[in-house]
């Protein structure tokens, strides 16, 4: 799929598209199993975020296809792509968002979660340490760090104009 994606930071306190990063959080909880924070949660975490977000324009209203929230020291609280959208670079264009604005990067990924594993160790993530039951359901989860060596200079030929 080759379409337009427009991108946009959201500040801290702007919940205009929380609706739409939750409705997309959960078709992606549905299918794949992962994803699974409560509304409450969520939408207190996304609230507090700074959101980068990608959108595809339409004719009446933009379709939110991917978001990233994080806090203020860059750790990805959520990074979501919808499925149809997947394996066009928007998850990296994503991360080079959070990389270009923070000096260091952060997260978590379910121990399980094969597929969200692989896309951070191909960013140049590295597993810092195994956190035991760190999700409400006592999943265990992987604590990620992006590695040093210039790769946020490199993730940001992801993003458009460069």
């Amino acid at each position: 799929m080759s379409v337009t994606i427009d991108s946009r930071e959201i500040g801290t306190g702007d919940d205009e598209f929380v609706g739409q990063a939750w409705e997309l959080k959960e078709q992606i909880r549905r299918s794949e199993g992962v994803l699974k924070q409560r509304r409450g949660f969520f939408t207190d975490a996304y609230r507090r975020s700074r959101v980068y977000a990608l959108f595809e324009p339409g004719f009446d209203e933009e379709s939110l296809v991917g978001f990233a929230a994080t806090r203020r020291d860059g750790y990805i609280l959520f990074l979501a792509v919808a499925p149809d959208y997947r394996g066009e670079g928007l998850g990296k264009r994503l991360v080079a968002m959070v990389a270009d604005d923070h000096s260091s990067v952060t997260c978590h990924a379910r121990a399980t979660n094969d597929d969200a594993l692989s896309f951070y160790e191909h960013l140049g993530f590295e597993v810092e340490r195994r956190v035991d039951n760190y999700y409400e359901d006592n999943g265990d989860a992987y604590y990620l760090r992006l590695g040093d060596g210039g790769l946020a200079s490199r993730l940001s030929k992801f993003m458009p104009g460069n």
